[in-house]
C-alpha cells in the first residue's frame, strides 16, 4: 500500500468509527492524552458520597457518572445531545440516575434550590445563572472545563495560523460565576501533552470534540488531513496540547 492509499485508509477508520458517548476508548494505542492532576472523577466521587441531591451536567454517556461508588439519595443528569441520551440511561442505571435530554441553550429544568451538588466535565456551555439557581444555599458546583486555546496546534494544522483565543478563559469563568452569586474556591489549570499516532486518529476526534474545528468534515479537509498524515509519517506523531481548568464555587 502506498502513502496515498494509507492515509485514505486510515481517514475511513476516522470516519467510520461510532462517536456516540463520551468515551475516547477507540483512541487506544492510536492517541494519548495526559490526565489533570487532580483526578476530577476522584473528585466527584468524594463530592457525591457526601451529597444528597446532585445534578450532572452534560453528563454525555454518563461515562464519568457511571463509576460514582456511593450516589446520593437523588442523582440526576442532563444531555443536550440526542445521541447520548439513550447510552447515558444504559450507563447510569447501576447508579440510580435519571437523565433528562435538554436543549443545549435551554434553562435547566428542575426547581430552584434542587441540588447540593452539581458537576459537570467539559460542559459545552457554562449557565451561571442557572447553576446558581438549582444550587441550595451552602451547595457546590464542581467542573473540569476546556481552557482557552485548546488543541491549538491540532486546530491549525487543519485551518492554518489563528488569532489569539478569545474564549474559555479561566478569568471568564471566575467573572461570570461571582456575578451569578456564587463564590469561586478553587481554580486550577492544567497543559496536557497529547499525542497522535496516525490521522484516523485524528480525524475521530474532530468528528467528536466538534470544537477543535467547528465546520470539520473529511471532504472538507482532505488535503490538509493528507499532508498531516504525511508529517505523522516522517516525524512518527504530531503532539498538540490539551487545556483544562477546574473550578469550585459555592452558593452562600
Amino acid at each position: 500500500m502506498n502513502a496515498e492509499d494509507d492515509a485514505e485508509e486510515l481517514i475511513a477508520q476516522g470516519a467510520a468509527a461510532p462517536v456516540d458517548g463520551w468515551g475516547f476508548g477507540w483512541l487506544a494505542g492510536r492517541a494519548t492524552e495526559e490526565r489533570p492532576p487532580w483526578g476530577y472523577a476522584r473528585l466527584v466521587a468524594d463530592r457525591m458520597a457526601r451529597a444528597d441531591a446532585a445534578l450532572d451536567v452534560d453528563t454525555g454517556g454518563g461515562e464519568v457518572l457511571a463509576e460514582v461508588p456511593r450516589p446520593p439519595r437523588l442523582l440526576a443528569a442532563t444531555e443536550g445531545w440526542p445521541p447520548n441520551v439513550e447510552v447515558a440511561r444504559r450507563n447510569l442505571r447501576r447508579v440510580g440516575a435519571t437523565v433528562v435530554a435538554v436543549a443545549q441553550e435551554g434553562p435547566l429544568p428542575f426547581r430552584d434550590a434542587s441540588f447540593d451538588l452539581v458537576v459537570s466535565r467539559h460542559p459545552v456551555r457554562t449557565d451561571w445563572a442557572q447553576t446558581a439557581r438549582v444550587l441550595r444555599p451552602g451547595g457546590t458546583f464542581l467542573s473540569q472545563q476546556i481552557g482557552a486555546g485548546t488543541m491549538r496546534e491540532l486546530s491549525e494544522a487543519i485551518l492554518g495560523p489563528l488569532p489569539p483565543p478569545t474564549h474559555r478563559h479561566p478569568e471568564h469563568a471566575i467573572a461570570a460565576a461571582e456575578a451569578a452569586g456564587l463564590r469561586v474556591v478553587d481554580l486550577r489549570r492544567a497543559t496536557l501533552r497529547a499525542v497522535f499516532h496516525d490521522i484516523g486518529a485524528v480525524v475521530w476526534f474532530l468528528r467528536k470534540v466538534v470544537w477543535t474545528v467547528p465546520d470539520f468534515t473529511v471532504d472538507r479537509y482532505r488535503e490538509q488531513l493528507r499532508v498531516l498524515h504525511h508529517r505523522i509519517a516522517g516525524e512518527g506523531t504530531f503532539v498538540t496540547h490539551a487545556q483544562r481548568f477546574l473550578i469550585e464555587a459555592i452558593r452562600p
